[in-house]
């Protein structure tokens, strides 16, 4: 069950598991090998550099990424929490089109919940626009800050430490006319530090932005941090360099793995979880024909059939896939916004599994080869997009150097190039 568990988890691209296995298994240490690899063609020096900087860079990034976002987030809502709002109630709540507008939650869920869960709807209600404010503050920190310290102020710090070792190289090779050396100004830029800079935002923006996923902040934090890598580059080579390293890395962590995920499901017709093809009630009721589910996609009809089974498989495994919350009370949380098209899409996932599973001439050993059917599907799916992002980028971005500069080694290690 153990390994069914950690399957699901990094099976779930939603969520930060399979980027920490891509990122920190895989990904950085291959990173690493390659960049001396590379480097080494032409200088054993500038490639023990090159390994150095790449595995300062790539660490601390991973422990801002994965860390550092959430962390931020915590702490802005300690301070939220401060100003007596609750934090966790969803912006999404004042859509006047949906039927779990604040409004009706307030009227209807007064007297089946605690009183002070309907206060701090009250609450957030009676202060909409001071409300917006702090959770745009919180959005702004938390993306914020990891992109100066990940796109500005490590690669800088990073810079300068390797500067110094230049320096030393160079004193060491003074006698020879071919040591390689870095121009005054690329010195000077790698050990200045960072100027304040104002960030603004435009449109009606608060209500999408505070209800970002942690993985969708780390999406946000990519982009400012590519940005701030290309800004603070030591030479137009290495900013294309960055740039290119940036692009592919953002495709391959984010986007890459849902559109293989769905490849996948698709050729072997495998869309539930392992945990949930593994589990017996789900199965016994699927053979006993007494699983129940929303009898259409509606918003209505989905929040009515959570509301009135709680106890029931679908809303069970919703609540484990946190795609819904409960209360202890099994009474749904009226400070959350249902996602009711995803449950769609869950429910109808639900009902083809049991289409075919009832063609097949036992629901249980149907059930166990979809299971692994699925799991290879995650492991498939976590391999290739590692190797990818391990190997395939690392080697596209190498070929790419090499075009452009007419090098392999790094673009801000490299010796300056001679001007005639």
């Amino acid at each position: 069950m153990l390994i069914t568990s950690i399957l699901s988890a990094i099976g779930n691209n939603n969520s930060i598991y399979p980027l920490i296995v891509r990122d920190c298994g895989i990904e950085v240490p291959a990173k690493i090998i390659l960049t001396y690899n590379q480097n080494k063609k032409e200088s054993k020096e500038v490639a023990k550099l090159a390994a150095r900087e790449r595995f300062l860079d790539e660490y601390s990034v991973s422990a801002v990424w994965l860390g550092g976002i959430p962390l931020v987030g915590k702490i802005i809502d300690y301070f939220i929490r401060k100003k007596g709002f609750n934090p966790d109630i969803n912006l999404k709540l004042f859509k006047n089109n949906s039927i779990q507008n604040i409004d009706e939650n307030i009227k209807n869920f007064k007297g089946k919940v605690p009183d002070y869960i309907i206060d701090e709807l009250i609450k957030v209600k009676n202060n909409k626009a001071f409300y917006e404010k702090l959770l745009a503050g919180k959005f702004i920190a938390s993306t914020a800050i990891p992109i100066l310290f990940m796109g500005v102020i490590l690669p800088k710090l990073i810079f300068a430490s390797s500067a110094k070792k230049i320096e030393k190289l160079k004193a060491k090779e003074a006698k020879n006319k071919d040591s390689f050396s870095l121009s005054k100004e690329s010195i000077k830029n790698s050990i200045d530090f960072i100027n304040d800079k104002k960030i603004s935002f435009k449109g009606n923006w608060i209500s999408v932005a505070a209800n970002f996923s942690t993985v969708d902040k780390m999406f946000v934090t990519d982009g400012g941090y590519a940005a701030g890598r290309i800004a603070t580059a030591r030479n137009k080579d290495e900013a294309i360099d960055v740039g290119f390293k940036m692009t592919g890395m953002m495709f391959l962590n984010f986007i890459a793995p849902k559109y293989i995920e769905k490849f996948l499901n698709s050729v072997f017709n495998v869309d539930l979880d392992p945990l949930m093809l593994g589990d017996k009630s789900f199965i016994e009721a699927v053979k006993n024909n007494e699983l129940k589910l929303p009898e259409t996609g509606s918003e209505k009809v989905i929040l009515n059939f959570i509301d009135n089974n709680p106890d029931s498989i679908f809303v069970k495994f919703a609540q484990k896939f946190n795609k819904i919350k409960l209360l202890e009370s099994g009474v749904r949380d009226p400070r959350y916004y249902v996602d009711t098209q995803g449950l769609a899409k869950f429910s109808n996932d639900i009902k083809k599994f049991v289409k075919n599973a009832k063609l097949d001439k036992s629901i249980q050993n149907y059930a166990a080869k979809s299971k692994i059917i699925k799991s290879v599907n995650i492991l498939t799916n976590i391999t290739l997009s590692s190797a990818l992002l391990a190997y395939g980028l690392p080697k596209a971005q190498f070929a790419f150097r090499r075009l452009v500069t007419g090098s392999d080694l790094e673009p801000g290690l490299a010796p300056a190039k001679k001007v005639l």
